[in-house]
């Protein structure tokens, strides 16, 4: 994506099956869970890089010693600092200990989180920016055990006020806008209701069964208790990303398959998806369960994780992107008509070099299937020459964008700042032949086109092409997203900035006033959710008359280059992520009511001129 939004989450849960002595005489190391959890966290880097956290629970401490410890960061390398501080005390240990390290008791005394239960988080900052405060595992203490919750996951809820007011509290001003504070005090009040209730033997599902119906959002949630209890669960939609791996020694629950799949050496088939509605539930004794807390509702999987956010290296999601692409091959030829000879491929890096491949493949084949045609026609008529010409044409393609590193600059004037911009991206001189050859780039999505204009398109038109061509491999993205990805403004999407023109230009602004009138009467009678306003705004024009729009909107001043954008079809996105249909940001068919309310709530704050979030 060449637009910078801030999105998603990762989640890293490790329960430990074994005893510590066992893993030291099977692989060497007390520290084996430890390091999976380094692992597995790294390997969803991509989730999260404003912040991270850790926590842990020791199974049998004894009466009066620690038993819950958590580690946060919003260090620039956060996972590394947090692992470092832990690798310190136990570097301390051995000073004075050497050979603790062969005494698997002894290091779970005095190493903090050297538990059987692992928590791990990544963190794209949102409402609270990068603070600390805001850095996930979030814990609530008592001084009965079996009370300590610590929570952390991927998801964003719509009613958190809603939840604070349902039971009685006040959110304290450091996570005043934090949807965990409200998730985790939630479940916290049914905790301890439920721990007065049965104290021998707390039934956590209990407490999921009871907090889980409030929540309206996606959400992919991991948690532990102090009495060591650990649980994963997911919205009955499916929206969130959430797998599992079980064998004799380990349970592990993961955002991602692939990192599953990589730190502990397993086959796809083995790492299952915890499906809509379902829980993850390991006992302090360690039985497993996987249990329906939610009925599951209408699958409705995010299709920006495949688009875009989950790791590419899974297979599934390598071929779904490249269907991505290979679905827009036949639109890009009827927009170069045919014309392979004149035209250069490329990408913008880099998260959309799949689809570019995939793209190039459908390109291929079209070209494959002109040489089989043209030798045929010939029947006798032609030489080795002549034949070694045909069957060795290509689709041409370069690496003509260059992403360098992340400029910052102390400039603050606008003017000196889009000079600036210009340079995040560079380009490789000497690829197109000026006036001759047109240039299709393909991108994975589009979201405010604020790049494509001041940086990419203006290094692009340095190499003079005839005319360049940005292809989408997601459809236009038209609506907010309120479930775990920080797309909350209408004002920041081109495509609804493309359509607020088209209605300038067309003479219909009023229409806008009136839907606003419409919004505000909703929001009076407390009837926001009920359904969405801004798709009769989308509905005045084409989606060919919004991607002409868009095109002259990433077009610089003073450009003198053709620019033509084309999208990706809903129906060619289904297509290619045959399970991930969850597609409100392109469509507004919102999985939960709050989603109604959000971009309703965006259109009000748009028109009144108020610069903050849908919810």
């Amino acid at each position: 994506m060449s637009d910078s939004i801030k999105h998603e989450c990762g989640l890293a849960f490790i329960r430990l099956r074994k005893s510590f002595s066992y893993y030291q005489q099977q692989y060497g190391t007390v520290l084996w869970g430890l390091n999976k959890l380094y692992l597995l966290m790294e390997k969803q880097h991509n989730r999260g890089q404003d912040g991270a956290g850790v926590a842990s629970v020791k199974l049998n401490v004894e009466p009066g010693y620690p038993f819950m410890s958590r580690l946060r960061s919003n260090d620039q390398h956060a996972i590394s600092d947090i692992f470092q501080q832990i690798k310190k005390e136990i570097s301390e240990l051995e000073e004075y200990n050497p050979d603790i390290k062969s005494h698997p008791g002894l290091m779970k005394g005095h190493v903090s989180f050297l538990g059987e239960l692992l928590l791990g988080h990544l963190r794209y900052g949102t409402q609270g920016k990068n603070k600390l405060e805001y850095c996930h595992p979030f814990i609530n203490r008592d001084t009965i055990p079996a009370r300590n919750l610590a929570l952390a996951g991927n998801f964003n809820i719509v009613n958190s006020d809603d939840l604070f007011t349902l039971i009685g509290k006040e959110p304290h001003h450091t996570v005043r806008f934090s949807d965990l504070a409200a998730m985790i005090e939630l479940m916290h009040t049914f905790l301890c209701k439920e721990d007065e209730a049965s104290p021998e033997k707390m039934d956590i599902k209990k407490v999921l069964q009871k907090a889980l119906p409030l929540f309206d959002g996606g959400f992919h949630v991991g948690g532990v208790t102090g009495s060591g209890i650990g649980f994963v669960f997911r919205d009955a939609h499916g929206i969130r990303p959430s797998y599992y791996y079980i064998n004799d020694e380990v349970v592990v629950a993961a955002s991602e398959r692939a990192a599953i799949r990589t730190t502990f050496n397993v086959g796809e088939n083995e790492v299952k998806e915890l499906m809509p509605g379902q829980a993850l539930i390991v006992s302090e004794t360690g039985e497993i369960e996987i249990a329906q807390i939610l009925e599951p509702k209408e699958r409705k999987a995010c299709s920006f994780e495949r688009i875009y956010f989950s790791r590419g290296s899974d297979e599934k999601i390598y071929k779904e992107r490249k269907a991505l692409g290979f679905n827009l091959s036949e639109r890009v030829l009827n927009a170069i008509d045919h014309d392979l000879k004149n035209t250069i491929f490329s990408f913008i890096p880099n998260t959309a070099e799949v689809a570019f491949y995939g793209m190039v493949k459908g390109m291929e084949r079209y070209l494959n299937k002109i040489k089989t045609e043209r030798i045929l026609s010939w029947g006798k008529d032609y030489d080795e020459e002549k034949l070694s010409e045909m069957v060795n044409r290509r689709i041409r393609q370069e690496k003509i964008a260059i992403k360098d590193v992340k400029m910052r600059t102390f400039i603050t004037e606008d003017s000196g700042r889009n000079e600036m911009v210009q340079h995040v991206y560079d380009i490789t001189y000497g690829t197109v032949r000026p006036g001759e050859d047109t240039l299709v780039v393909i991108d994975d999505s589009i979201v405010r086109g604020t790049t494509l204009k001041e940086s990419i398109i203006r290094m692009l038109g340095r190499l003079k092409p005839k005319r360049i061509i940005v292809v989408s491999s997601s459809p236009q993205i038209r609506y907010p997203d309120c479930y775990g990805i920080d797309m909350s403004k209408m004002g920041d999407f081109i495509a609804f900035n493309a359509v607020v023109q088209l209605m300038k230009e067309n003479g219909k602004e009023e229409c806008m006033t009136e839907l606003l009138v419409k919004c505000k009467e909703l929001k009076r009678n407390n009837q926001l959710h009920t359904e969405n306003v801004v798709k009769q705004l989308y509905k005045q024009f084409t989606t060919e008359e919004i991607s002409a729009k868009i095109a002259e909107l990433i077009t610089p001043k003073d450009f003198n280059i053709p620019i033509d954008v084309i999208f990706q079809s809903i129906e060619d996105l289904h297509k290619s992520c045959p399970n991930n249909k969850g597609d409100w940001y392109f469509t507004g068919d919102y999985p939960t009511p709050g989603g109604n309310k959000v971009v309703n709530m965006a259109f009000i704050n748009y028109m009144e001129g108020k610069n903050v979030r849908g919810y």
